[in-house]
């Protein structure tokens, strides 16, 4: 059996908004036990500093900056201190999302504001300032975390789909724009994932915990909702496949080189 070891991001350096739980905890940690150097933006301090702790503790290497993504100043300052730390940034995971849900009727202006200035806005913010550093990267690559609420409708969740289509069409546009910079763009899309989230969904529609589960679970090929931990694996496939290609290239160039 071969053996990966866990240094496929060994030098790499991420920075991750929204890890402070759930899906952006997983992807983070993952990363970590990958050798990459983690930065951690959101707004969440103490949920931040936990996420840090948990990396530290198995000696990896994982800073936090509290980080309002929908405020472009808040990411400014967020990748300056990134940048700081780490020198570079080689990987932008964008995870931070806000969950509004309800009818067109329920949701108040402010709920639109928070929901597409955090979903929406945030990645706007997070990649235009990650931009220079991304460009100087030998292996770019920006992975968006959508939602499979970008493809299909469901009843009263307006604000929340509306957001998670908007961002999958932000990802098709700034891969073809991006393109020509050598830096890749994709986005998971999940469907039902047990997270912090998902309890506050199910308080929201004052449901039975199991019986929300199965019937979420239902939707699914697996016939139960899924983990934190394998949407972090498709992020981590993403942010692979120009390393692992660069890497080859490297070989074959040391192998055919005539001073060899």
């Amino acid at each position: 059996m071969v053996d990966y070891g866990k240094e496929r991001l060994i030098g790499k350096k991420v920075f991750i908004t929204g890890g402070a739980s759930g899906i952006g905890r997983a992807i983070c940690t993952l990363f970590a036990q990958e050798s990459a150097q983690i930065f951690i933006a959101d707004i969440d301090i103490d949920g931040g500093l936990e996420t840090t702790r948990l990396i530290t503790n198995q000696d990896g290497s994982a800073n936090f900056h509290q980080t309002d993504v929908s405020d472009s100043q808040s990411v400014l300052e967020s990748i300056q201190a990134a940048t700081d730390t780490m020198g570079g940034i080689d990987i932008l995971v964008n995870d931070a999302a806000a969950f509004v849900f309800g009818t067109v009727e329920q949701a108040s202006a402010k709920d639109w504001e928070r929901v597409l200035g955090v979903n929406v806005l945030g990645t706007v913010h997070t990649v235009r300032e990650a931009l220079p550093f991304l460009r100087n990267s030998t292996s770019p690559s920006i992975v968006n975390i959508a939602s499979v609420s970008s493809f299909i409708a469901q009843p009263a969740f307006v604000p929340y789909n509306t957001s998670k289509g908007a961002l999958l069409q932000l990802t098709r546009c700034l891969a073809m724009d991006l393109a020509e910079d050598g830096i890749r763009v994709n986005c998971v899309c999940p469907g039902s994932i047990y997270t912090p989230a998902t309890e506050r969904h199910i308080a929201f529609e004052k449901a039975n915990k199991e019986e929300f589960l199965k019937e979420a679970g239902e939707g699914s090929f697996l016939k139960r909702v899924g983990t934190p931990e394998e949407v972090a694996y498709a992020a981590l496939f993403l942010s692979l496949i120009h390393i692992c290609r660069c890497r080859r290239i490297e070989r074959c160039r040391s192998r055919w080189s005539p001073y060899h």
